[in-house]
């Protein structure tokens, strides 16, 4: 197949480009390169199977120019930071939302049916049943990111029925390994470079979350979305995670030990709780039990995600 992937420059986006790739699909990435590098798809770049675009498709005209001639789309193109929320909701509308319904009229005027998109676990908020199956309700999310991914899935949802199109929107846990450029590894990891003797924790430590590496989620999103456009299912949703959950403080102790460090470690505190931020989800697993019935089971656990994508980023 032809296969657009916007954002496909990014962390994710970079991670499912090889992966289409060596399955032998044609791919065309189309990014800003706002908050990429092309050198997350080095390796792509020059083949036959594969061509880069730079564009930014907040703007509609632009959207409708590359978003064309496909068999299908995946949407990754996003500002992915939760972080952001709080001072810029402008920002995420723009690159989250709005550039969403940008995506879905070209889709719709240049009649390409199939959409992949990437969506969160934020849109739950704080789920009061953990692990949170996708029929959990009702969605609150309490960041303005959450609510950007809430209301995107809406959208889709409404040209899905509307105009025949086949869509799946995956809800990720936390997405971990190389290429990463924000996340609390990430995080961790430049503190401790910048500074051997102290790091500092946001929050008070007992935040626990579920972790997935990039190579799990690209392979679950393809095999869930070529079942389901061979079943022609207008709309759904599914849960991306591990089975299981882990600490900030364990975290931190993981990346320690990896580097080799012995720094004091100073808790914030943080806000509402023992939270890192405002709109920070304190607790959050995710029912996967959905996907499994698909075919797709994580090899790894959150601990062991944690621990080899640290591995890949030191």
């Amino acid at each position: 197949m032809n296969i657009i992937v916007t954002g496909g420059a990014g962390f994710i986006g970079s991670h499912l480009s090889e992966y289409l790739v060596k399955k032998g699909h044609k791919v065309i990435v189309i990014d800003d390169l706002s908050g990429s590098t092309t050198d997350n798809i080095k390796g792509l770049l020059g083949l036959n199977s594969f061509n880069f675009i730079r564009a930014d498709l907040s703007n509609p005209e632009v959207a409708g120019r590359y978003i064309k001639d496909a068999d299908m789309v995946y949407h990754l193109a996003a500002n992915p930071e939760v972080r952001i929320g709080s001072q810029s909701p402008e920002e995420l509308y723009r690159l989250n939302l709005h550039m969403t319904y940008n995506v879905l009229e070209a889709m719709k005027n240049n009649n390409i049916k199939v959409l992949g998109f990437t969506s969160s676990s934020t849109v739950y908020g704080d789920a009061k049943v953990i692990p949170t199956p996708e029929n959990y309700g009702p969605l609150e999310p309490i960041s303005i990111y959450g609510g950007t991914k809430l209301a995107s899935e809406a959208m889709i949802s409404a040209y899905s029925h509307t105009f025949g199109f086949i869509s799946i929107s995956f809800r990720l846990a936390n997405v971990v390994g190389k290429r990463a450029n924000h996340g609390v590894i990430y995080d961790f990891v430049n503190k401790l470079r910048r500074d051997k003797t102290r790091l500092e924790i946001l929050g008070d430590g007992t935040q626990r979350k579920s972790y997935i590496h990039v190579s799990e989620v690209v392979d679950g999103m393809y095999n869930i979305v070529e079942r389901a456009a061979e079943e022609k299912i207008p709309y759904d949703v599914y849960n991306i995670g591990s089975e299981d959950d882990i600490s900030v403080m364990e975290i931190a102790k993981i990346v320690i030990d990896k580097m080799g460090l012995s720094p004091k470690i100073k808790i914030t505190g943080g806000v509402d709780d023992g939270r890192g931020w405002k709109g920070d989800v304190k607790y959050m697993r995710l029912c996967i039990e959905k996907a499994k019935k698909r075919g797709w089971i994580p090899r790894l656990n959150s601990r062991d995600s944690i621990r080899l994508a640290v591995e890949e980023i030191l």
